[in-house]
C-alpha cells in the first residue's frame, strides 16, 4: 500500500452501563472523523443495550459487549447475562482487549473513564501504549461535583495514568463555562495535555423524517429526558401544567425514553391521550428532526441535549437532576448565567403554576445564538485538527510522511 493509500484507525472505548448520553457522544465524533478523512475507519466499542437501533455513516462500525448496568445501591450487575458480575467484566476485558489487538488503531479514544468501567481498559492501555497507539482521554464538559470527583480519582488511582499512559485529555466544551478538572491537584505535564475542543456541534441528518411530525401542524415545544430511566419527575411536572385549565400556550411533544419503566410509560402514555395538545413517542434515533422544529425545549439538559440546544439555536427551559451526579446541575447554572438557557430547579413542590410560568417565559428569552461566545461550538473542527496532528506525529515517529488524502475542517 502506497503512502498516500493508507489507512487510519480510531478505536473509540464507552462503557455505557445505561442510558444514551456516552453512545451518543462517541458515534457524533465517530460520524464527523470518517466525514472529514476519506481513509479514516472508526470502530467504537460500546455496552449499550440499544447500539444497534442507531444508524451509522461508512467506515464507522462497532463492536457490542456485553451490558453492565449500575444499581441504586452503586452495585453492578449484568444487564442480560446471567452470570456473575466480575464474569461479565472479565469477558467484557477480554473482548475489549482483543479487538485492540486486532483492529491496531493510530488513536484510542477512552470516553471518560480514565481505566474504563470497573478498570476494564487498563490492560488495553498498557498494551496499546506499548504499540504507539496515540491515547486520548475525552471528557464531557462537566463530570461530576468536585467534592465527590477528587475522592472518586483519588481511590482509582487515576493521576498515574494520566502521567503516564494518556497522550493527551480532550475537553469537549468549553473552559469559559466550566472547568472539569478545576479542583484537582494536576501537575503541570498533566495539564499541559488538555485541551478544550469546544462543545460538539449537532446536524439534521437527511433521511426519512420522524413519522410523528405528520401528526403536527401547530408550533410544539419539544420534552425530553435522554434515555428515559430516571425521567419520570419532569414528565410528571410538564404534563400536569397541561392538565390545568389553563394549559400552556403551545402543543407539546414528548420524547419518553427507552429505558424508561414501560409500566410508568403506559400510564404517561395514557395522561397524554387525553389531551388534544400533547403528543408522545417512547423514542426516535433522529432526536435532532424533532428539535430543529420545535418552538422550545424543556429537558434535563445531559451533555447531547445541551450540543443540540445550542446547535439548533433553540430556546430552552433546564431542570437538571441532582442525583446521583450534579453533572447536569452544574452544567445547567452556569450556561444560565451565560445566558444560554434558563434553568428551573426542582424544589421538591413542583407546583403547576411554577412549571406553566415557566413555560410561558420561554418565548421571551434570548437563542443562544444571541449569546456570543468563541469557540463555543468549534468542537468537531478542532477533533479534527488534533486527529490530524497525531496521524502526522505517528509517521515522523515512524519515519514515514502524512497521508496527502487526509483532510481536515477548515475555518
Amino acid at each position: 500500500m502506497s503512502v498516500k493509500e493508507k489507512a487510519r484507525r480510531i478505536l473509540i472505548y464507552s462503557h455505557d452501563s445505561f442510558g444514551l448520553g456516552h453512545l451518543r457522544r462517541c458515534r457524533t465524533l465517530a460520524h464527523a472523523l470518517v466525514e472529514q478523512n476519506q481513509n479514516l475507519s472508526v470502530l467504537i466499542l460500546s455496552g449499550s443495550p440499544i447500539i444497534g437501533s442507531f444508524d451509522f455513516k461508512a467506515r464507522v462500525d462497532f463492536v457490542r459487549i456485553p451490558g453492565i448496568i449500575k444499581l441504586r445501591n452503586g452495585e453492578y450487575t449484568s444487564l442480560s447475562l446471567h452470570i456473575d458480575t466480575e464474569q461479565t467484566l472479565a469477558m467484557r476485558a477480554s473482548i475489549i482487549r482483543h479487538t485492540a489487538e486486532t483492529f491496531d488503531p493510530d488513536i484510542f479514544i477512552v470516553d471518560k473513564e480514565p481505566f474504563g468501567l470497573r478498570g476494564e481498559v487498563e490492560e488495553t492501555l498498557h498494551f496499546l501504549k506499548t504499540k504507539g497507539t496515540r491515547l486520548v482521554l475525552g471528557l464531557r464538559d462537566v463530570l461530576d461535583d468536585p467534592a465527590l470527583l477528587v475522592p472518586e480519582w483519588k481511590r482509582k488511582n487515576v493521576l498515574p495514568a494520566l502521567q503516564n499512559l494518556y497522550d493527551d485529555i480532550w475537553v469537549f466544551g468549553i473552559e469559559q463555562l466550566y472547568n472539569p478538572l478545576q479542583e484537582l491537584d494536576l501537575p503541570a505535564d498533566v495539564k499541559r495535555k488538555i485541551t478544550y475542543t469546544g462543545y460538539l456541534p449537532r446536524a439534521v441528518q437527511s433521511g426519512t423524517e420522524p413519522a410523528i411530525l405528520e401528526e403536527i401542524d401547530e408550533p410544539y415545544v419539544l420534552v425530553t429526558v435522554g434515555g428515559g430511566g430516571d425521567g419520570d419527575v419532569l414528565t410528571d411536572w410538564v404534563l400536569r401544567s397541561y392538565e390545568t385549565n389553563t394549559p400552556p400556550p403551545l402543543n407539546a411533544l414528548f420524547v419518553l425514553g427507552p429505558f424508561m419503566p414501560p409500566d410508568l410509560r403506559a400510564s404517561f402514555r395514557d395522561r397524554i391521550s387525553k389531551l388534544s395538545q400533547v403528543k408522545a413517542v417512547t423514542f426516535d434515533n433522529h432526536l435532532e428532526s424533532l428539535m430543529s422544529k420545535a418552538s422550545a425545549v424543556v429537558a434535563m439538559g445531559g451533555y447531547n441535549t445541551f450540543c443540540e440546544v445550542l446547535s439548533m439555536d433553540k430556546r430552552a427551559l433546564i431542570i437538571p437532576r441532582t442525583v446521583p451526579r450534579l453533572e447536569q446541575y452544574i452544567r445547567a447554572t452556569r450556561a444560565a448565567e451565560l445566558g444560554l438557557i434558563s434553568v428551573l430547579i426542582d424544589d421538591g413542590i413542583r407546583s403547576e403554576e411554577t412549571m406553566s410560568t415557566a413555560l410561558r417565559h420561554l418565548s421571551q428569552q434570548k437563542k443562544p445564538s444571541e449569546v456570543i461566545i468563541p469557540g463555543l461550538l468549534d468542537g468537531l473542527t478542532n477533533v479534527n485538527r488534533l486527529a490530524r496532528l497525531r496521524f502526522e506525529e505517528r509517521d515522523k515517529a515512524a519515519g514515514t510522511e502524512t497521508p496527502e488524502t487526509v483532510t481536515v475542517l477548515k475555518n
